[in-house]
């Protein structure tokens, strides 16, 4: 059994584990209260800012999404207006998604030099994130074929067409089919075989680099 001496020096140091406790909190209550206070705040805040964020990227993909139905059933001033609308006040990746948008209906519309133009654009913006500015580019590229001026493709996606790309499949395609157009059979066959060579390259790219190959072949051109 505890005796009488044990019971008080418990009792004492019980008190002055208290009064340290008491000392400790007089001095730093506000410091502790702060902390506190700045973790709700800051918990409060990016709970605010996810909440604000989602809402905003909600209401941009609404009006995207309406502006290509307007697309689709043909009121294309309609969607054409929601778009610039979105280009310069939609949030996050919508603003550039309606900046291309618009530059394929122009397409659409016959006007692929402007088309051109503002993929171009999109393209060259470092403002816009690059895997974004490489599928412009691309878009930019596909439109020029038909031009047959391999000098402007190469200009928009020869960089793209390394093996470490992730758009090379689509870039020497592109590259290939002007070069066969301008009738640079040579420069075709290279982009081309690049593509049968490449294991990863989709099933239709691979295909249809296979028949421009044996066209070429067939022409004797090379020989």
């Amino acid at each position: 059994m505890m005796n009488d001496n044990e019971s008080f020096i418990r009792e004492v140091n019980e008190e002055l584990r208290s009064e340290q406790m008491r000392s400790v909190w007089k001095r730093f209550a506000p410091l502790i209260i702060g902390g506190a206070a700045l973790i709700v705040v800051g918990v409060a805040g990016t709970t605010a800012w996810q909440w604000w964020e989602g809402k905003q990227s909600s209401a941009s993909g609404d009006r995207f999404l309406t502006a290509l139905k307007d697309a689709g059933d043909n009121r294309t001033a309609e969607a054409e207006k929601e778009l610039a609308a979105l280009s310069k006040d939609g949030f996050g990746a919508y603003p550039v998604l309606a900046r291309m948008r618009l530059a394929t209906l122009k397409a659409e519309k016959g006007d692929v030099p402007g088309a051109v133009a503002d993929f171009s654009s999109i393209g060259k913006d470092s403002a816009i994130p690059e895997s974004m500015r490489h599928v412009a580019r691309l878009r930019a590229a596909w439109l020029l074929i038909d031009s047959g001026d391999y000098a402007k493709v190469a200009a928009e996606v020869e960089e793209l067409a390394t093996p470490a790309s992730a758009m090379r499949h689509g870039a020497r395609e592109a590259l290939g089919l002007t070069a066969f157009k301008s009738g640079d059979y040579a420069k075709a066959r290279d982009w081309l075989q690049l593509i049968v060579d490449d294991a990863n390259a989709p099933a239709g790219a691979a295909s249809r680099a296979r028949t421009l190959l044996a066209l070429i072949t067939a022409s004797g051109k090379l020989s």
